[in-house]
């Protein structure tokens, strides 16, 4: 090994082992070495922080920021306390604090702040920062610890002073923190004291709107449970309109139903009612959102839309025909999430008579038998149909199987996170393997209902789709995105775009290209509502573009004709384009899936039960077995 490179390892190892004296004095002599690597000089201050020699540790850390820290090469995860400019700002003042300079410590806590440092509270209970707590300044820039002797006033009025300083010392654009969002800040001060809790929140809500980011929103629970009891019934905007696409048992008539009011409110009437609580990216992400919300009848309620907090009366066209009105009572919950993740029970085709199912936490393959528990009026029984594939598991983070009758991989891909049983990277080495041994002609990625999570941990991914040379092909590599797919699901659907031929079905993502967007949630005082506001700028395309969504190349949206069949548009999409021979490896099946793109080059198997899916399609639906 180099010389360099066998010092560094040494240090690392020390500072791992918290050994700090010898660490100190092996970064110590890497700086030696190489005294022109920030990461480095970082490595150093905190050795020496660690051993109290805040003197040497603040001209490490001083020269660190100097050169700038990125503690890692290639898709390792990032630590963020290494690399935000506001935590070294923040030991910096720690050191000066330390050393008497309460002038130079306040000065770099001030920058800490500017550089967006996340959980600023912690400044107040800090014991390096012990000699600042009385200095006017210093409670300026934090404020005061809660002492809980305010006034429901003067808590709310102070919980709003608290977000807006949040807002706006984090926002990556500063633009939109204008003169509209101060008038508005301002009159929710003075109306406080004729506001109830749920609407000063509301009002919150409506300050965050105004942001432009789709991560920043208010975690009301559990400060206020009751807020969040929500309708034991799940909706979905397709393209007909509201439907009830799962319910629990109790309310097993409304399944496939067509939702046409809220307490006499007419849903286009109430979905916009709700726009202040739908921060967005774009205009695609709402759709899913609102839905959600619409589980929630304290938040109808407040915003006028609906009679009363505990529950509504939905008029609904069933799916026999007929038109009722049906009371339904809202129930304590998890926090909701969007259909068909968050528990939803599991609804088997319309058509051919739904089976509710409670969900499990491990994809299932749904036996094709059983009795119908629910027929709509007037048809004879049927057969039951299987769970289509894109609805079989959503609530597991990753999974898939192997389609023999297309010859295709189906992966399933949730949320980015790690499964407790099989890491990601892991399960990527046996998704790829399953592509190798059935010598797969295609890969079909589903990212619509991915939410997001660590995009650092799907690069890794990414980079092995890029480097297959037979799925990496237009026609062979298929990415499915939708209204749900959002933040690290966003961004590695961008990567995707920009990095393989992949084609891209279904209906445009929820949030865009280059997106302003983080989960770095903050407390206010007196409420105890959390509330995120985004304080990362994700630019993972081009700095020119200025798409909203990623829009597909073949637009199949999601429909309630399509969902009360069993059939998946976005699949049967993509079979289509197989059937045509556009990833047959001959150069006229390449053009045929380029044309139909409209775009050119850019710069064991493993199904859930171990057992391989088939396709069934009748009618052209899409049905692994």
């Amino acid at each position: 090994m180099n010389g360099q490179l066998a010092t560094v390892a040494r240090a690392e190892e020390l500072s791992r082992s918290q050994r700090w004296p010898e660490a100190a004095d092996g970064w110590q002599a890497v700086v030696g070495l190489n005294p022109v690597n920030g990461v480095y000089w970082n490595r150093l201050g905190q050795a020496r922080f660690a051993l109290g020699d805040y003197r040497s540790a603040l001209t490490a850390y001083e020269k660190a920021t100097a050169l700038g820290v990125w503690p890692v090469r290639g898709p390792e995860p990032v630590p963020l306390a290494d690399v935000f400019p506001g935590e070294i700002c923040y030991r910096i003042a720690c050191c000066h604090a330390r050393l008497g300079n309460t002038a130079p410590a306040l000065d770099a806590l001030a920058g800490a702040v500017r550089y967006n440092l996340r959980d600023l509270d912690r400044a107040t209970t800090d014991e390096h920062l012990a000699s600042l707590r009385d200095d006017p300044r210093f409670r300026e820039l934090v404020g005061p610890p809660d002492t809980g002797a305010r006034s429901r006033v003067d808590g709310w009025r102070a919980d709003l002073r608290t977000l807006c300083r949040e807002v706006r010392r984090r926002v990556p654009f500063r633009d939109v923190v204008d003169a509209g969002f101060d008038r508005a800040a301002a009159d929710l001060e003075r109306a406080i004291p004729d506001l109830p809790d749920i609407q000063v929140t509301i009002g919150m809500w409506r300050l965050l709107r105004r942001l432009n980011d789709g991560h920043s929103r208010i975690l009301a629970h559990p400060a206020f449970p009751d807020w969040g009891r929500c309708l034991p019934v799940w909706f979905f905007l397709f393209a007909e309109g509201l439907f009830v696409t799962a319910a629990d048992p109790r309310y097993e008539r409304l399944v496939g139903a067509q939702v046409l009011a809220f307490d006499g409110w007419a849903v286009p009437e109430v979905v916009a009612a709700l726009d202040p609580l739908l921060t967005r990216d774009n205009e695609y992400g709402p759709a899913g959102s609102a839905a959600v919300w619409l589980r929630q009848p304290a938040y109808l309620h407040a915003l006028g839309a609906a009679d009363r907090p505990g529950g509504v009366t939905l008029s609904v066209r069933l799916a026999g025909g007929d038109t009722a009105d049906i009371a339904v009572e809202a129930e304590a919950a998890q926090p909701p999430r969007s259909w068909p993740r968050g528990g939803a029970p599991q609804v088997r085709p319309l058509g051919a008579g739904p089976q509710i199912q409670p969900r499990g936490e491990a994809p299932q393959v749904q036996p094709r038998g059983g009795t119908p528990r629910f027929q709509p009026s007037g048809e004879a029984p049927r057969p039951a149909a299987p769970v289509p594939a894109y609805l079989r598991a959503a609530d597991t983070p990753y999974w898939f199987e192997y389609l023999p009758a297309a010859n295709l991989v189906y992966f399933q891909f949730n949320a980015i996170q790690e499964r407790p049983d099989e890491p990601l990277a892991e399960f990527s080495d046996r998704l790829f393997a399953a592509v190798d041994d059935h010598h797969a002609a295609a890969l079909a990625i589903d990212l619509r209902w991915n939410g997001g999570g660590n995009t650092f941990l799907a690069m890794p991914l990414v980079d092995r789709v890029i480097r297959h040379d037979r799925v990496n092909r237009r026609g062979a590599l298929f990415v499915i995105i939708g209204r749900d797919t959002f933040s690290a699901a966003q961004n590695t659907a961008t990567l995707l775009d920009r990095h393989t031929h992949a084609l891209f079905v279904g209906e445009p993502s929820g949030s865009s290209p280059n997106f302003v967007g983080e989960t770095a949630p903050f407390t206010l005082p007196h409420s105890g509502l959390r509330v995120n506001v985004s304080d990362l700028y994700w630019q993972t395309s081009w700095p020119l573009d200025h798409r909203t969504a990623i829009a597909p190349d073949i637009y199949a949206p999601p429909t309630f004709a399509a969902f009360r069949d069993g059939r998946d548009p976005a699949m049967e999409a993509i079979l289509d384009t197989l059937a045509d021979g556009a990833c047959d490896g001959s150069p006229d099946g390449a053009a045929r899936a380029d044309s139909r793109a409209g775009r050119g080059n850019p710069s064991g198997d493993g199904s859930p039960d171990g057992a391989g899916g088939g396709i069934n399609r009748p009618e052209g639906a899409f049905e692994p077995a």
